[in-house]
């Protein structure tokens, strides 16, 4: 079969290349260069067939679902243990395991609030004013506070 026919990428083989493709990072530009395809037609093609769609999707949660689970854990800190082998001064091997902490990391911390929790934790603040405004009388004022001229 011809390299960028959608024939080809809703057998079984297709698909999960597809979903390999994408489980490994690649973005969907990437995968339509892969495929011999400009980005708009898999973009038509994601609309148009729901197997190649679906196939994209579960490729991209389990990378984004460890994506998410290692910033969890670099931002609140974690344990863990480091293994290292040793000769002693009369040849023998010796392992030593060593617990140790990674302290919980800031700015993996903002990055999570910012966007997990938008409305509280993003730097800009979006304020309403209500009312009304008397445009001919501020800038009667603001030409009188220049120094404009009289024209009264």
């Amino acid at each position: 079969m011809a390299k960028g026919k959608y024939e080809e990428w809703l057998t079984k083989e297709g698909l999960l290349k597809l979903e390999g493709w994408a489980h490994d990072g690649l973005t969907d530009e990437q995968i339509a260069e892969k495929i011999g395809i400009r980005r708009p037609t898999l973009y038509d093609w994601k609309k148009k067939y729901s197997d190649i769609s679906d196939a994209l999707k579960r490729g991209k949660e389990v990378v984004d679902r460890q994506v998410e689970n290692a910033l969890l854990k670099r931002a609140l800190g974690y344990e863990f243990k480091e293994i290292t082998q040793e000769l002693t001064e009369d040849g023998m091997r010796v392992t030593k395991v060593i617990t140790k902490q990674q302290a919980p990391d800031t700015t993996a911390q903002i990055f999570w609030l910012k966007n997990r929790k938008p409305e509280e934790w993003r730097d800009k603040k979006e304020t309403e004013i209500t009312g009304s405004l008397n445009v001919a009388s501020t800038a009667k004022e603001i030409e009188t506070f220049f120094g404009g001229s009289d024209s009264s």
